[in-house]
């Protein structure tokens, strides 16, 4: 695969129409102007625009990153070469109708569409990004003043957003923020507070800045139910909307951060001269109900684009593996014989086949996630509406956790296939790492995902999430074991099928240990939890990946077919699906047993004793 190709040719057409079977959405009315063709021409440009103006400056935003003169941020100009693109493109309004100026796509597609984005350039991406993000909470919440101030020019990228919520002394805990939001007899409010983090949070792209932005009003409930949302503009608008003077909102100064070096991540203060100017999304108090909208969405986006940098840290490693000569392998091993490629050595199979079997795991996982919801938003049967919605909010936490764990990791073993060059900064290994390793603490640390997984997705409205999940995996695994053609798929089917009785063993006991005291053994233990719950669910994305390809290289073969490098791709799926689940599934155990045991080892380390 050349340097320049961001995703291999046969990886998302495999994942969408093999396996998702994202064509069949065109038979919805929503998308019924849509068929495979305008899909691949979408996902054509989008390459095209990524490889041609995004990645080119990948690694020298890397270097030379935003500045903060005291007055304005300033950064190369290629970031807004390549920013205008991506909006001239329309794939900020990708999702939205056709009335609205958008392209009226599926978000299965959509996802696939940032794979390229985020493989060229994961730093100029967040722009328009964050942007989609906030416009989905405006367009969901917000009333029609709002969306008609705002909507429109974020939609065309004339405006950016963000999202600000978090604070230096409150971090994920929410309900500890203190920005505060005192209603005006206009109907506006005045916005006093400082946030911190916010990425994206100040620059010069765009004509305005929007910042979502939780605040309590005074006199509200304590805690999170006492959380609401505010639309805060950089510039004020004025009566005709057009954009106007500045509102009291300033940049204290830039972050500077491990990896995506060149997206701004700022300190922001709201109200230094009380004149800061505020619009209220939906009621006062529900702001943390909206804020998730877009963070759940945001926490699939996280672990796609951590999958994906996984991804091409893994085809770089994959290219200075196949290039790179050292040593000898039996039985061409004299000292006479030519040194042979390290790809051919042992360990460094391992380390391909690992990275190879996080990305491509994840990357299926989160493009499960994505097809979720676009089958929940065409759903017209409620009952059914209603347990995809279950099904896709038990999986979050895992859509975002496990692709955030194992993308960086993959990196890691990337550094360590070009051994010394790895760690050098002539060679790209060790930015792909940088970058991946925000992912783990984005939209929700792991360990945050993790005890939302285990105290409040598993068991919400009578466990119905996990019950959905079970009969999809189980009628998977089934339909696996009776095809004629996919006899390895049906042996990796076989090896799974045990650690769902293991999962329901793990629930029972759990269910009965949060009735008692030992509960508390389980906030230390939810990485346990979370450990086994995605190795089941990442291996059913294997075996669906395997099966899929065993049933198409099959049809290669039968029709003499001779699509060598096709037929190779579908065997390197089918192993990867075979080192999954032989070497990375069985280390569960561990985690069955810790849970099973009520082990205390972490809950009874005292501070002192550290």
């Amino acid at each position: 695969m050349a340097a320049d190709t961001l995703i291999n040719d046969f990886e998302l057409p495999f994942q969408l129409y093999d396996v998702l079977d994202a064509e069949s959405l065109t038979q919805h009315p929503k998308f019924a102007e849509h068929n495979r063709e305008t899909f691949d021409a979408v996902l054509d440009t989008a390459n095209k625009i990524a490889t041609n103006l995004f990645l080119p400056h990948n690694h020298v935003a890397d270097k030379d990153e935003p500045q903060f003169d005291g007055k304005k941020v300033s950064m190369i100009d290629d970031v807004k070469t390549a920013f205008d693109a991506y909006c001239e493109s329309g794939f900020i309004a990708g999702r939205y109708s056709f009335e609205s100026g958008g392209m009226q796509l599926p978000e299965t597609v959509m996802t696939a569409v940032a794979g390229y984005f985020m493989a060229a350039n994961p730093s100029t991406t967040a722009y328009p990004f964050l942007t989609t993000a906030a416009i989905n909470v405006i367009s969901h919440f917000a009333d029609d003043d709002i969306k008609n101030a705002f909507m429109p020019r974020m939609l065309t990228g004339q405006f950016t957003g963000t999202m600000a919520l978090t604070e230096p002394h409150a971090g994920s805990s929410l309900a500890d923020i203190k920005t505060t939001a005192v209603k005006q007899n206009d109907g506006s409010y005045r916005v006093k507070g400082s946030k911190i983090y916010i990425s994206a949070g100040d620059h010069e792209l765009s004509e305005n800045i929007v910042h979502l932005v939780l605040a309590k009003v005074p006199g509200g409930p304590a805690g999170v139910k006492g959380i609401s949302l505010f639309a805060v503009p950089k510039y004020r608008l004025n009566e005709d909307l057009s954009v106007g003077g500045r509102n009291d909102v300033h940049l204290t100064g830039l972050i500077h951060k491990l990896g995506y070096r060149g997206a701004t991540s700022t300190a922001l203060s709201f109200g230094d001269a009380g004149e800061c100017r505020g619009y209220l999304i939906g009621e006062e108090h529900f702001g943390l109900r909206y804020m998730f909208k877009m963070m759940n969405e945001a926490r699939i986006a996280v672990g796609f684009g951590a999958s994906i940098i996984g991804y091409r840290g893994y085809q770089y490693s994959l290219d200075y593996a196949k290039d790179r000569t050292q040593g000898r392998v039996p039985p061409h091993n004299k000292p006479e014989d030519p040194a042979a490629a390290i790809i051919e050595h042992g360990d460094v199979k391992r380390m391909l086949l690992a990275q190879k079997a996080y990305a491509e795991g994840g990357i299926a996982l989160c493009l499960y996630g994505s097809n979720l919801i676009d089958r929940i938003n065409i759903c017209e049967d409620a009952p059914l509406k209603n347990e995809l919605s279950e099904l896709l909010d038990l999986l979050t936490p895992v859509l975002k956790a496990w692709p955030s764990e194992y993308g960086p990791k993959a990196n890691d073993l990337g550094i360590q296939v070009l051994g010394g060059a790895g760690y050098t900064r002539e060679y790209h290994a060790e930015q792909f790492w940088r970058d991946n390793r925000l992912n783990p603490i984005h939209e929700g640390t792991n360990g945050v995902q993790a005890l939302d997984l285990s105290f409040r997705k598993l068991w919400q409205n009578k466990g119905l999430g996990i019950q959905i999940l079970k009969r999809e995996i189980t009628q998977d695994l089934d339909s696996v074991c009776t095809l004629k053609n996919a006899p390895e798929s049906a042996k990796l089917a076989s090896k799974l099928m045990p650690y769902l009785g293991h999962l329901h063993e793990v629930l029972i006991h759990l269910s009965k240990v949060l009735q008692t005291e030992k509960a508390l053994t389980l906030t230390a233990n939810a990485q346990a939890l979370m450990n086994i719950f995605a190795s089941i669910v990442v291996s059913w994305m294997w075996i669906r990946q395997a099966s899929t390809a065993e049933q198409l290289l099959n049809n290669e073969i039968d029709s003499n077919r001779q699509d060598s490098e096709k037929q190779n791709f579908y065997h390197g799926k089918i192993q990867a699906a075979k080192y999954y689940i032989d070497w990375e599934l069985p280390l569960i155990n561990r985690d069955i047993e810790l849970l099973k045991n009520d082990n205390t080892v972490c809950t009874d380390m005292q501070a002192d004793w550290f």
